[in-house]
């Protein structure tokens, strides 16, 4: 018996839509769709506010003993994160520019890190999640060359 033409249209289809949903809300929605485009996200203006409001604090990501080594005070971000090794997924960088979904950050923010092979919880750890627009404007300037602007 020869399948139907709708169910090898639907058979093409599903097989077409690979992925883990990196990216996506718990609806199925893109992330941040109304985030600003890549190229008008900076580190200073931008980004770097997400971390002092979110996870550059003593005891977390600041201070003299950053969690991890990762330090994400200002002045201090940049060289803690872009091109730096994970050490808790040591194949992935804590930030590879140009690439979001290969950012170690990216899945600790959106919860996504076991799919990496990584381990503990959601960043931040102990306070609510980053919101839609605040990881939308971090993938932005990952984006767009993940910028010591």
């Amino acid at each position: 018996m020869r399948p139907s033409p709708v169910c090898a249209l639907l058979f093409c289809a599903l097989a077409a839509c690979p992925g883990d949903g990196t990216g996506l809300d718990e609806n199925g929605n893109p992330i941040g769709e109304n985030g600003p485009p890549a190229d008008t996200v900076t580190l200073s203006g931008d980004v770097q506010p997400i971390f002092t409001a979110n996870c550059a604090f003593s005891g977390c990501h600041a201070g003299n003993n950053p969690a991890l080594g990762q330090n994400l005070s200002a002045g201090q971000a940049y060289a803690s994160i872009v091109n730096v090794t994970s050490q808790e997924v040591p194949d992935l960088k804590r930030v590879l520019p140009s690439f979001p979904d290969s950012s170690y950050l990216v899945h600790k923010i959106e919860g996504t890190q076991g799919s990496v092979g990584g381990s503990g919880g959601r960043m931040p750890l102990g306070g609510a999640a980053l919101s839609a627009d605040d990881i939308a404007t971090i993938r932005a300037w990952i984006t767009a060359g993940a910028l010591n602007n």
